[in-house]
Formats: structure tokens, sequence, C-alpha cells
């Protein structure tokens, strides 16, 4: 699936891609490797204030549900579709058993069954034992699935991650909602570049992304933020893979054009593309021909690198380290140490494990819905090492803060020998970049 927003987790582990500079902007939580959330120390509430007040989830601890009065509900793609998303419920299913975790997934032709995705939603519903609701990613006719929840059982946490739909049609009807940070990273990618060495930034789309809100900003805050580096940013317009010419088609016009591309921009050129199907073919001919690659529109390090370096990953599906290490491995014996990065988590597993992960410390009374202190902790129980961060989203045109609505992003990892973090997440972004449009 493309990046829609939104997660990766991460949007939005990931989906609509936590902006905004508030009291919440850009607080970094490091994470505890390894440690349950339950047994995680309650962040310092100077870092990220929660809004709520009297319904606040902690100091409603003493009518909080037991760990066995309630089942989570997670609906994800297949595995055709977001295996990611699909590994990322199971692994939530299996560290709390089938007895307390129920799955679901919605149809493949999701567009063209809408009543079948809502239906498939709401369903869950019937079990009065379900207490929440996740969604990830969140496709069309997940507001309408959750509007219909919220009508007969309001006491179900319904949460989005990775929202397709507009954050107006689906923030008033869900509790929360958690896409990738589109602007936040618009913003860090360029500056991670600009760390590296990189002169120039190339962007790589078409027409149909560039009309959505989560590509347009980000583009905006990308041109600004390369005037504020001192870079120069170009865009080329590559194959849509969903017109007449398919993922083959445009595929191949990303193989023929790249060394075109470091030539004409130099080996100082750094690369981002908004389609999925144009990562791997731009991973490979940059290995080959030079230039850079800081981290995919959802990044993971399953998003394009094995293919692009013929790497046979399956048995070790859901082990992030260990696929982290062999892809790294692979890169620098391409030579392209310094020169590639991603998340060292999938945005889309941490994405569903995460949500359902916060979704069951809310429950419990352990932590604030809109706390994001508490969604970065329940992110890290399953990216352990890594760090996350992200803001209230922020309309541009107004400049109004959404409470339940948050952009997420995860800490760059450059492939290396050794590999190292950027430290993105401990970057404060400034104000201005969140209402650029």
């Amino acid at each position: 699936m493309v990046n829609k927003l939104v997660s990766v987790l991460l949007a939005s582990v990931l989906a609509v891609s936590l902006i905004a500079c508030g009291d919440i902007s850009n607080t970094s939580v490091s994470q505890q490797t390894g440690k349950p959330a339950a047994e995680e120390t309650a962040a310092d509430p100077s870092l990220s204030p929660s809004e709520s007040s009297a319904d606040d989830p902690k100091e409603a601890s003493a009518e909080a549900s037991s760990e066995r009065d309630f089942r989570i509900g997670i609906v994800t793609g297949s595995y055709s579709q977001s295996e990611d998303d699909r590994r990322g419920a199971e692994a939530f299913q299996e560290k709390y058993g089938a007895e307390n975790v129920t799955l679901a997934i919605y149809p493949d032709n999701f567009t063209e069954e809408a009543d079948t995705t809502v239906q498939t939603i709401v369903n869950l519903a019937d079990d009065p034992s379900i207490k929440a609701i996740i969604v990830n990613q969140a496709v069309d006719g997940t507001a309408e699935a959750f509007r219909q929840i919220k009508e007969k059982r309001p006491d179900v946490l319904c949460i989005a991650g990775e929202a397709y739909e507009d954050f107006s049609d689906i923030s008033p009807v869900a509790d929360l909602v958690v896409n990738s940070d589109f602007v936040g990273r618009g913003y860090l990618i360029i500056r991670s570049a600009h760390e590296l060495g990189c002169d120039t930034f190339v962007h790589i789309s078409f027409p149909r992304h560039r009309s959505y809100e989560a590509v347009s900003r980000c583009i905006a805050v990308m041109q600004a933020a390369c005037e504020e580096f001192g870079m120069k940013f170009e865009m080329e317009t590559a194959p849509d893979p969903t017109t007449e010419v398919g993922v083959p088609g445009a595929q191949s016009f990303i193989l023929e054009h790249t060394p075109e591309w470091v030539e004409k921009y130099g080996q100082k050129s750094a690369y981002y593309c908004t389609n999925d199907a144009h990562t791997e073919p731009l991973i490979k001919s940059l290995l080959e021909y030079g230039g850079y690659f800081i981290e995919a529109d959802l990044p993971s390090p399953l998003m394009g690198y094995p293919g692009a370096l013929d790497l046979d990953l399956s048995g070790d599906a859901g082990d992030f380290e260990k696929i982290l290490s062999k892809v790294e491995n692979a890169v620098v014996e391409k030579g392209g140490a310094g020169r590639f990065g991603t998340w060292a988590y999938s945005y889309g597993y941490t994405g569903s494990a995460g949500l359902a992960e916060h979704a069951r410390n809310v429950i419990l009374g352990k932590s604030d819905l809109t706390d994001i202190s508490d969604l970065s902790t329940a992110y890290g129980v399953f990216s352990p090492g890594a760090d996350w961060n992200g803001s209230m989203y922020t309309d541009a045109a107004t400049g109004v803060k959404t409470d339940n609505t948050f952009l997420i992003y995860q800490d760059t990892y450059i492939f290396g020998d050794p590999g190292h973090y950027m430290g993105s997440t401990k970057v404060e972004i400034p104000e201005e970049y969140f209402t650029i449009q």
C-alpha cells in the first residue's frame, strides 16, 4: 500500500503519515529495551501534558478494567497487501494471547468492497468483551465503521493508524488517529541529508500523489528546509503505477532514469520517492551509480531493500533486529555505507502492535489516551532501542491543533560499519514549518 496520508508509524508502528509545536511538540522519549509498557516508569508530565482532566485514565485507575475483563480487536490488511501491519497484529496477539486479542482482515480491494470493509470492522463490536478496536492501515470506510460502532458501543475505544480518509472526516468519530509525520519528517529528512554532506535533494512523484495533502505539504516543507540548509531542491516525475504502464513500467522508468539523475545532480544528491513500487529500483540504482537514500516514504528495512539487494528474509519474518543486520551487511558490501537509511523497525508492524499496546494501557488506567509520552512508550515495546517522537496534527490553513490526531516518526538509522542513528527525534523542528503549505 502507498503512504497515504499516511501511517509509518509507526503511523499511519504503518498511516496519514503527531504535528505542532505546542506543549507536547517534539518531545523525544527514549525507549527502554525489551521492557513491557506496563512496567515503564510513568513519563514526566512536564514533557507532554495530557489535555484531559476528570476523565484522565490515570486518575480513574481505581475503576480500570482487570486484564481478564476485556478483549482488543485489531483490523489490518492481508499479507499480500500489508504484511508488516498483519505481523504486528500477530505479535501483539502472541504477547497477550488469542483469548484476549481478536484479529480481522479487511478486503484487499477495499476501495470497491467498502461495505465489506465497514462490516468487518463493525462486527468486532458485537463481542461485548471488546473494549478497543484498532484499524491499521485505516483505509476508506474506517470513519463510517467507527461512526456505527460509537452509535451502539460508545464505550469502545476506536483507534485509526495511518488514516486514508481526511482528518476532518475521521478525527471526529475516532478516539485517536495516528499517522506518519509528513510535516516533521519533511524537515528532518532534509536535515539528515545535509548532515551527511548532500548538496541536492531530488523528490520523485507523480500528479496523483502530489494532490494529497500529506505529499503536497511535505514537498513544501522539504523546499523550505532545503533553503534553510543551503541545498538545491529538485523534482522529477515518474509514472504512476496505477496507470496503464503498471508497476513493471514504473519500475523500468526508475531503473532507466536514475543513472541520468545522478549524473545530472551529482554524487552528493539525495533521493526520495512517494510510491512503494518506485523504492526498490531507486535503491538498486543508487547503490550502483551513487547518490543517497535517507529513508522510504513508509520506512522499514523491508521497504525496497530485500529486492534491491536480492535478499531472502522470509525466514526472519517479524525479527527486525536480525532483518536490519542482514540488510545492513548487504548494503555495506555494495559500498553503500553512510549513504542509505531506514527506520530500524517497520512503521506498519510497530503501528499495529504499538497502538494496541497503548489501548490496553489506557483501558487498564496506566496511560493517557492523548499523551504522546505514553504513546511513544507503547510503540517502544515493539521497537527496542529506537526512539519515537511527534506532535499533534496542525491544520496548516488555520493553525488549529487537533487534540486526538497525532503525527509520529522514528529516529532515522543510517547503514554503515557500524551504522548509527541520526538523532532526529531529539531535533527541535522550527514552529513555522507546521503551517507551511
